[in-house]
């Protein structure tokens, strides 16, 4: 079968992986309105392409916080990628160290922090921390993430309850007996570990914007808040100091119902004025989709599903080849709407449809 564009990548995991692995990873909350409106938005987008411009020599590299990148795409954090792949987020490290781009890991990891950067030392990657009740074990992980060369610190904070994700309720979904949240095993006492692996209601409602001061105080990581969907809440993060924000609804797996991710992007990046990096997940399936984010203003994207997609296919080569198509199709965007360099894209070059 040949794999052209992401649906085959997508079609092959549906149907090679076991029912519960891909229910956990394709699941949206509730009726699943804002998973798929995500990826409609990209749709109600057109372009207003430029022409006889000389695209014959192409630059599409970026940076983000100041680390160069190959192209405006990055991994987003997901859990379990032993689910999808035996080696895990090893796999996934190698791949984006290959394509030499950034990977965003989860506290919800199936490989430790140790393992994940012995398996691709050098990479450029961040740490994804979920804030727990016990305040000890997300301390001790940040300072681990540091220590061990994570170049930023992203903090979830669309997640203080899990969203209701129907058919993992149906599966009853537990992690397979020899998988583990490697990072957090020895941080809860009892033997209930039904809630994504972790004991019920381990993670902490309480957090608040003063507890992006507690995490300053922890490390010298840049912070980048990830779950932003509104005006008010960039302009916070703003002053709460933060180096970057991830507009992102958690792939439309928590509140269901509010915007899609590249309808939010406008409101923020236009609240933060250019103070901090705007980036963006959730939707994103093709190279063009990459262009349109960036015209409104994302420094760069990060994808979650398809870099899963990628894994189920075969490993990290799979996740290269994801990766490899969305590049492709990337460039050939830019140079079809008459820009040769990243820093040539605006907003001049999208109009939203009527339709």
């Amino acid at each position: 079968m040949a794999m052209v564009c992401l649906s085959d990548f997508e079609a092959y995991a549906k149907k090679y992986l076991p029912k519960i692995a891909w229910d956990y990873f394709a699941a949206g909350a509730d009726d699943c309105t804002t998973r798929d409106d995500n990826i409609l938005a990209y749709k109600r987008i057109r372009f207003r392409p430029r022409v006889l411009r000389d695209v014959s020599v192409m630059d599409i590299r970026t940076k983000i916080l100041g680390s160069e990148i190959s192209f405006p795409v990055g991994i987003a954090p997901t859990g379990f990628h032993q689910l999808a792949w035996p080696d895990g987020e090893k796999s996934t490290a190698r791949a984006a160290r290959a394509m030499n781009t950034c990977y965003i890991a989860s506290t919800y990891s199936t490989c430790t922090l140790e393992e994940i950067s012995v398996a691709a030392p050098g990479g450029l990657r961040w740490f994804q921390l979920y804030i727990h009740r016990n305040r000890a074990a997300s301390q001790q992980l940040v300072r681990r993430a540091e220590a061990l060369g994570f170049q930023g610190l992203v903090l979830t904070a669309d997640l203080p309850y899990t969203g209701k994700r129907r058919d993992d309720v149906r599966n009853g979904f537990r992690l397979p007996p020899h998988m583990k949240v490697k990072n957090l095993e020895r941080a809860f006492e009892g033997d209930d570990w039904s809630e994504y692996g972790l004991p019920p209601n381990s993670l902490d409602p309480s957090v608040t914007w003063n507890d992006i001061y507690w995490l300053r105080s922890l490390t010298r990581l840049p912070i980048i808040i990830k779950g932003i969907l509104t005006r008010e809440d960039a302009e916070l993060a703003v002053r709460h100091g933060v180096q970057g924000i991830i507009v992102s609804n958690h792939g439309g797996r928590q509140l269901d119902e509010g915007p899609a991710t590249i309808d939010a992007l406008v409101e923020v990046v236009e609240a933060v004025r250019g103070r901090v990096e705007v980036y963006v997940d959730g939707g994103i399936r093709k190279g063009s989709d990459v262009l349109k984010a960036l015209a409104l203003g994302a420094k760069c994207v990060f994808i979650g599903r398809p870099a899963l997609w990628g894994l189920a296919y075969k490993g990290e080569e799979g996740l290269q080849d994801v990766l490899r198509i969305l590049q492709d199709e990337f460039r050939l965007s830019m140079a079809l709407a008459g820009c040769a360099s990243v820093s040539e894209i605006g907003q001049h070059l999208v109009q939203f449809s009527k339709l």
